[in-house]
This record gives structure tokens, sequence and C-alpha cells, in this order.
């Protein structure tokens, strides 16, 4: 590939897996604010993917030349510990479904999305990707993790035994359209910004987080997320010479993508009261535990092919309290 080519091409049919999740959908943006006409999706109700007869049928009627595949069965800390077998199940077949399908119909290029809970739970920070499977998992979401890795070694497998340009990214904590604001299973930063919304509206004098407030955690906007794997598409060969390699020299067929930052939860709470408009006073609860102490991603591989995110914390959060507001006045919202 020459310099600044493009390894995708403006005719190609591009198929959005999970197109309606906070990953899919922000790929799905991604795609058209570069220009790509031809974006294939399909609901659940005309695709199912953890039925493999269907997916082939829908590949050979709709014949997909590229495949972004953001779907997944997510869920919190409650629903992996008590549907172990269904994370682990689903999340394989909708992967080996999908990923051995595209292969089987000539797709020319597939982009694997999987999740930093891939890493040991006490990986040295920041987490490069040489640290995949050199220690135990997080026990709360091992499953998912499993399921993710398994779908990081389908890809390489396939690439090393037939040559099928699959490639895998690995994003830090997401947050921004779409995301889940469920009181009991929503991530830390979707949490708080309902918290403190609720607490706005209601005058409350002050707000009680869980914990110290210390620990530290990396956060990227969907939008930055959605424009790396159209970067990543177009842009980065691992069979390149100037390709980004391990420690050993081998070419990487997966890569971490993040901010390089990071924050304290208490700057991210204080941070959200300020994008909710909340005056009173936060509180910690240093009773409540605190979590693993710091987790960030190295991402000096992406950015050496030519991509940083872009979207700076404050702003993101600005946007997506506002989106947050108004998808809740229409009952849109993910609760």
């Amino acid at each position: 590939m020459e310099p600044g080519q493009s390894l995708l091409q403006p005719t190609d049919r591009i198929f959005v897996a999970g197109h309606r999740g906070m990953a899919g959908s922000a790929i799905c943006r991604a795609l058209q604010r570069s220009g790509y006409s031809q974006i294939l999706t399909a609901s659940r109700a005309d695709l199912d993917l953890l039925d493999a007869m269907a997916v082939e049928h829908w590949f050979a009627t709709q014949q997909p030349t590229v495949v972004a595949l953001a779907a997944a069965k997510v869920g919190g800390i409650h629903a992996n510990s008590t549907y172990p077998a269904d994370f682990l199940l689903d999340n394989l077949k909708i992967q080996t479904h999908v990923i051995e399908t595209a292969w089987r119909h000539g797709v020319r290029r597939l982009l694997f999305l999987g999740s930093s809970c891939i890493y040991p739970k006490f990986a040295e920070q920041p987490i490069r990707e040489e640290a995949l499977l050199t220690g135990a998992l997080e026990p709360t979401n091992e499953w998912y993790a499993i399921a993710k890795i398994t779908g990081i070694k389908l890809c390489a497998a396939l690439r090393q035994q037939h040559g099928f340009d699959a490639i895998s990214l690995m994003p830090t904590n997401l947050y921004g359209p779409g995301d889940n604001y469920h009181p009991t299973n929503s991530h830390v930063l979707p949490a708080l910004i309902r918290r403190f919304h609720e607490a706005t509206e209601r005058g409350d004098a002050s707000v009680t987080c869980w914990g110290s407030g210390n620990p530290l955690r990396e956060f990227l906007h969907a939008d930055d997320l959605g424009e790396a794997c159209v970067f990543a598409l177009e842009h980065w060969d691992p069979a390149s010479s100037t390709a980004p390699c391990d420690g050993s020299g081998t070419p990487l067929n997966f890569l971490n993508v993040g901010t390089g930052l990071d924050q304290s939860i208490r700057e991210l709470a204080e941070a959200v009261a300020a994008a909710t408009g909340f005056q009173g006073t936060i509180l910690w609860d240093s009773s409540k535990p605190d979590g693993t102490p710091k987790k960030q991603l190295d991402v000096s591989r992406l950015a050496s092919l030519g991509w940083r995110a872009r979207i700076p914390l404050e702003d993101g959060l600005r946007s997506t309290v506002q989106q947050f507001r108004q998808q809740l006045d229409q009952q849109l919202v993910r609760l």
C-alpha cells in the first residue's frame, strides 16, 4: 500500500454488525462522515447473529465486502455473574458466525471490536498489547473477556492460516451517545451523569459517591472510537513493513484504542457536576470499595500510525449530558 492510500474503496459495501449499540452507531456515523454510502445494517428481527444459517443467508444475499463487528452481548457485574454461560456462548456464537462467514464469503477486510477487559486484572500500567494472557482476568467479567479473547485469536488464526485480512481494536472505557444509564448495571461515567442530573433536578445539597475518588480511569468518547475504527480499516495493514510490532518484532494483529490520558474518579465526578450544572457538595463514602487503583491503555502503537483521540473529556461530557437530557425528554434514553 502506498503511503496515504486507503485500504477501503468508495464503493465498498460495509456491514456494521451491532449498529444500534454505542460503538456500532459511532462506527456508522464515522463512515458517513468519511463519505461511504453503502453502509449495511440489520436489526435483530431481520438478522439473528446467534443463528448460523441466518448469518449465512444474509451474507449470501447482501454480499458485503467489508465488515465491522461491534455486536456483542453485554451487561453489568450482576448479569455476568448470574448468566456466565449465556455471556460466553452468545458472544462466541456471534463472533464465530460473523467472522467465519465473512471469511468464507470472501470479505476483503474485517474489523473485530474487543474490550480492554481482555487484559489481566493486575497488568502493568499503562497496559500494552503484550499483556494479553499474562495473568488472571478480572473475575467479575471473565466470561465476556474470554469470549473477546477468542474473537481476537480467531481473527489471528484465520489471517495466519488463510490470509484473511482481519484486524482487532481494544477500546478503553467508552461514553457518549447510546450509553446505558440504568441505575444498577451502568458503568461509572453514565451512572455519575444520571446521579448528578437527578440531584440537580431535585435541588439536592449534596451527592455521595462511592470510595475515595482516587482510582484513575481512562475514558474515550464513542465518536472518537468510530473514527479510530474507520482509520484502522483504511490505513492499518498488519502485513505492511511499517506495521506496529510487539517487543519481539512480530506484527500485532490487535491494537489498543484510547486517549492515553487518565483522570481520577474524583476529577471525573467534578467534571460531571459542572456539565450537569450541579451546585452542591460532592461527598465520598470511603467505606465503599475503590476497585483497581489505575487502569489505562498504552495507545502508542495506534498513535504511531497517525491516529489520536480528538474530543477532550470536558467537551465530550457537555455534549453527552445534553444528549442524555434530550433523549430523556423524548423517552429514548436507555434506563
